[in-house]
């Protein structure tokens, strides 16, 4: 007779049904995270996600842009006077019309570029770097749109200080007295600001939507996406806030030479008005951005949504299960 052995029965077995259950929870939340961060293992449709892009976030765009347009005119004026100058509260929306002309166009080129950018390189990425999928496809889409944005934001601020009456007549005098150049004056500057901006607001409330996710283990509605938004907007505004006065700054000053570069307008602000002018505007600023991130990252999910239930795959696949 052989020797005699012990068998022990691993479903009988404290520490080894433990395991199990551990085990089972870190697939389960693993496969949660992936499911969250990339979504459902599904065809890469980038034409059908660029389009849904450009749609959601052209209404993004408008809708906070509508809403918010005074706070933005009274936080433009603050950071372009200089000293002790008075801010005029009137004509608040001036410039409204042909800002939502460029605004439409920008907000959807930016969402558009993003929206596939962002899944393409979560796909790519592991899962502990998918903040930087989401920094990453933040400042391409800032890149893609400010094509756009530039121009809009000139012609914008221009007349939010009073310079022109109409959008027309601003594109049209800008362009004789500065070139087409002077449509994009303080290029640079702004993508000091947006890209930056871009990356952190969307890297922030992306993270906190996934952790959210998991956390509570179904998707976000459309009011805990606007708390996110704002939330996200609101820290990312306050922080870029310095380097939106010198954009502001570059970009009204016209054809004048008061500021000769980005280096030179911190100086001469520094020097003439102090530190403290670089955050001019911030609480307009604060506000503004965080009760828009509100809004639009609100109208951005909930557009996407609707463009998702009416795909035809998306019905064909509900009818399935």
């Amino acid at each position: 007779m052989g020797p005699l052995t012990l068998a022990i029965d691993a479903k009988s077995s404290p520490q080894a049904s433990t395991d199990k259950r551990m085990q089972n929870l870190t697939l389960e939340t693993r496969k949660s995270f992936a499911s969250i961060s990339m979504g459902e293992e599904k065809p890469f449709d980038f034409f059908r996600i660029l389009f849904e892009g450009f749609i959601a976030g052209g209404a993004a765009g408008v809708v906070v842009e509508t809403a918010l347009y005074p706070i933005d005119t009274i936080k433009t004026r603050l950071q372009a006077v200089h000293g002790g100058g008075k801010i005029v509260l009137k004509g608040l929306y001036s410039g409204l019309a042909g800002n939502i002309a460029g605004v439409l166009p920008a907000s959807a080129i930016f969402v558009g570029v993003y929206e596939p950018t962002k899944q393409k390189l979560l796909k790519m990425f592991p899962e502990n770097l998918s903040a930087v999928a989401h920094l990453t496809a933040g400042a391409l889409g800032g890149l893609a749109a400010s094509l756009v944005r530039v121009p809009t934001e000139v012609v914008k601020q221009r007349m939010q200080t009073g310079q022109f009456t109409s959008a027309p007549d601003a594109v049209r005098l800008i362009a004789s007295r500065e070139g087409f150049r002077g449509l994009y004056a303080g290029y640079r500057s702004f993508l000091l600001r947006d890209l930056p901006f871009d990356a952190i607001q969307f890297c922030i409330y992306e993270q906190l939507r996934i952790g959210y996710k998991v956390a509570a283990r179904r998707d976000l509605n459309d009011p805990e996406n606007a708390i996110i938004g704002a939330f996200a907007g609101a820290i990312t505004g306050a922080i870029t806030t310095p380097l939106d006065v010198i954009k502001t700054r570059l970009m009204v000053q016209g054809s004048g030479t008061q500021y000769r570069g980005i280096s030179d307008c911190v100086q001469t602000i520094v020097r003439e008005e102090g530190p403290r002018a670089l955050l001019k505007g911030i609480g307009p600023r604060v506000l503004w951005i965080g009760i828009g991130g509100s809004i639009f990252f609100g109208v951005l999910e909930g557009t996407k949504r609707f463009l998702e239930q009416r795909r035809p795959t998306h019905r064909q696949d509900s009818k399935e299960k």
